[in-house]
């Protein structure tokens, strides 16, 4: 190792200089001047890696020349004070701080952090324990070591919540398969209950009005605009209004069936009838409809609510405004040309415990508590066949087409009966319709430019303020901008749920098997197809990577 006093402190203390005369000292390696920079008086500086290669490149050059007899000084190590980065996420909701231990220098001081938090313009969301933590921590490292950590978090935006009806009276179509209870404590499976029948003054629906959100900020102090919940008018249908002392209450003013319509609530006066048969002729009633008994072979009952059939239908016509529940059985037959005999249609939902043969199609969910054999059900929402208990439910046969999914217990049959199902086939659809909102954003916030430009083009306030015909046309001009910029507003909620329903459409619309699926079922999930080769256990059956994927991973 070379001599300790060929290794001195600079004039100003700054830096570890070597002096050394090559062909007295020589030759050096890089590993021994290293060492000496570990004595006590230089060890605090950092090593120059650079420099330390020329100095022994230099000196060992110089051995046995004439030059090599004057001393050369090389600059091989330095005082370096302590270093701060301030560093924010691509997001701008987070920020970082790296402090390095200093070599001999001065450390990071608190106001070094102020001032690199001020260049970097970090101001929001800053935590002082965090830093000072940090501060403290850095003071017990090694000379060039390095510590990071969070010191400042933005907050998000809470986006507001959407607006909620929720109804406060039962439906008919609720009392299916709800059997009374006897004083002893045994079910009466024949007895589902009194008629659900209101009165004048009675809650029908709430209204649970939409939020407008939380603004929320980044670390550098811009505001996070909130999205506001997307509203929804609480519909008044006949027999009721919206309370006088609230408005989001809806009360009945009429006695009468309740019945759910889109948005709102109805009271219907209820047709009673024990059969309906030749005798008692076709049903066409404004209003809602209660068979106590059935509805038999060609006949036709029409409602402009609910219809509500405590026995069976059998090769039977029923189409309602509202739901149809048949407490027992749809009956149906195979005519010529693949028509069947019963065909039931609803605005509302269809329930009932057994169907065959049967021609179902609805605007919401159809339900089947037992079982829904070779017949044709379309819906625009869910096609259920299971009983409450998740353990009964079989689909056999016929074709389903069901855009927000199919959920069955069991599907198809051990004799590999042709059973055909599609669902989620509007993706294309979806898609239009948010090109479409998307145009009409595009044409509204030129409109609101073009607005604001007129509004700006106009003479400064005193040259008008005192020219009524001036002071209504610019009334008018500010108007239509509130008017257009409240229509970009909600076209803004439309959008962005119509995007999120594109993005997670096949998330959301797909099949559940909750026991098994046998051979020769055919599946349709939007463009995506598959024939069942063998039986499937539970699982989700879904559109992935436009291919039809089975997972059984939440039924183990």
């Amino acid at each position: 190792m070379p001599a300790p006093e060929l290794l001195h402190l600079s004039s100003d203390s700054e830096f570890a200089e070597l002096r050394i005369i090559p062909q007295h000292h020589g030759p050096i390696t890089e590993e021994t001047l290293k060492q000496l920079l570990k004595l006590p008086e230089f060890s605090m500086m950092m090593p120059l890696e650079k420099a330390i290669h020329t100095a022994v490149k230099d000196v060992n050059d110089l051995l046995g020349k004439s030059e090599g007899e004057h001393e050369l000084v090389f600059r091989v190590a330095e005082r370096r004070d302590g270093q701060v980065s301030v560093e924010a996420s691509k997001d701008k909701m987070q920020a970082s701080m790296t402090l390095k231990a200093p070599w001999g220098g001065k450390a990071v001081a608190l106001q070094d952090v102020l001032q690199q938090l001020k260049q970097k313009n970090i101001c929001m969301g800053l935590s002082k324990q965090k830093i000072e933590a940090l501060l403290q921590s850095a003071g017990k490292l090694n000379p060039g070591e390095d510590i990071s950590g969070l010191i400042a978090v933005g907050k998000p935006a809470v986006n507001g919540t959407h607006a909620k009806l929720v109804r406060k009276v039962p439906l008919a179509r609720e009392r299916l398969l709800q059997p009374q209870e006897r004083a002893d404590g045994t079910v009466d499976m024949r007895n589902l209950g009194s008629v659900v029948m209101v009165r004048p003054q009675e809650l029908l629906m709430e209204k649970i009005p939409a939020t407008s959100g939380c603004k929320g900020y980044n670390v550098n102090g811009d505001i996070i605009p909130a999205k506001a919940g997307k509203d929804v008018e609480m519909k008044a249908g006949e027999g009721t209004a919206v309370a006088a002392d609230n408005p989001l209450q809806l009360l009945a003013t009429t006695p009468g069936q309740p019945v759910e319509i889109r948005n709102g609530m109805q009271v219907d006066d209820v047709l009673h009838i024990k059969d309906v048969d030749v005798g008692y002729g076709n049903v066409d009633f404004k209003g809602s409809v209660l068979i106590s008994g059935d509805v038999c072979e060609g006949m036709q009952v029409r409602s402009s609510g609910d219809i509500t059939v405590l026995g069976f239908v059998e090769s039977a016509q029923l189409e309602a405004d509202g739901d149809i529940t048949v407490s027992k059985g749809v009956l149906g037959r195979q005519l010529g040309g693949n028509e069947l005999s019963t065909r039931l249609c609803a605005k509302g939902q269809i329930s009932a415990q057994f169907v065959q043969y049967s021609h179902l199609q609805s605007v919401g969910n159809i339900l089947i508590t037992k079982q829904l054999l070779h017949s044709h059900s379309v819906t625009d929402a869910k096609l259920i066949v299971s009983d409450s208990s998740g353990r009964r439910g079989d689909l056999v046969g016929g074709w389903v087409k069901a855009e927000q999914g199919i959920q069955a217990v069991t599907i198809g049959a051990t004799a590999d009966t042709k059973t055909e199902l599609y669902c989620a086939m509007k993706l294309d659809e979806l898609k239009l319709k948010l090109k479409e909102l998307e145009a009409s954003m595009r044409q509204l916030v030129v409109a609101k430019l073009d607005m604001e430009a007129r509004l700006r083009r106009l003479p400064p306030k005193a040259e008008w303020q005192h020219d009524n015909a001036m002071v209504e046309q610019v009334k008018f001009m500010l108007e239509q901008k509130h008017t257009i910029e409240a229509e970009l507003a909600q076209e803004e909620i439309d959008t962005d749920l119509m995007r999120h329903n594109t993005d997670n459409y096949y998330q959301h619309n797909h099949m559940e098997i909750k026991r098994r699926m046998y051979a020769n079922v055919e599946i349709h999930i939007g463009a995506a197809q598959h024939k069942t080769q063998r039986e499937h256990g539970p699982c989700i059956v879904a559109n992935q990577g436009a291919e039809v994927s089975f997972d059984y991973s939440n039924h183990a």
